[in-house]
């Protein structure tokens, strides 16, 4: 076997190998309903929508393209319609288990308001948490993280309700 075909070959077997089972362990039911309430309660306090997505790992296309978690996180922004809200403030918080890899993806809205500082150190607080095994403390981290940012840039008038544009469940993949 050709030399540049071994690390195709681990990543395939490494993301056909993590599947839902281990999904269930690092983020229990009850870990998933704590995520879904702090996007709620996160959600009452400005009029961005956060949307958490989860996926043990990358389908067969991406993998034999050798696409990124980069690539999957921005393709499931739109299919999740994360870009469909009035504001343009949406922010996915993306995690794929197989390769503990961390994507936030911003719409334009917030994204322009926001450096690219500032979403790495997001990320890396998370990736802290997650080689700790801390998936639902360090996706709670973000989910607060990308909340103050949004409370700065798109608060709430007073009296004024978040629409509630998206879905506030965690979507499993």
């Amino acid at each position: 076997m050709p030399q540049h075909q071994k690390p195709l070959l681990s990543r395939i077997f490494k993301h056909r190998w993590t599947d839902q089972t281990d999904l269930a362990r690092a983020l229990p039911a009850t870990s998933i309903a704590g995520l879904e309430a702090s996007i709620r309660a996160s959600e009452s306090r400005h009029s961005g929508q956060i949307c958490v997505c989860v996926e043990a790992g990358l389908p067969m296309s991406y993998l034999s393209k050798r696409l990124s978690a980069r690539q999957r996180a921005v393709t499931l922004f739109g299919k999740l319609r994360t870009w469909d809200t009035e504001a343009n403030n949406g922010v996915l918080i993306y995690l794929l288990l197989a390769d503990h890899a961390i994507e936030i993806v911003a719409d334009r809205g917030l994204n322009a308001r926001v450096s690219e500082a500032q979403w790495a150190g997001i990320v890396e607080a998370l990736r802290s948490h997650l080689s700790k095994g801390q998936f639902e403390q360090g996706l709670k981290a973000a989910i607060d993280a990308v909340d103050a940012l949004l409370r700065a840039e798109f608060p709430l008038a007073a009296g004024q309700k978040n629409p509630n544009e998206l879905p506030d469940a965690v979507v499993i993949l």
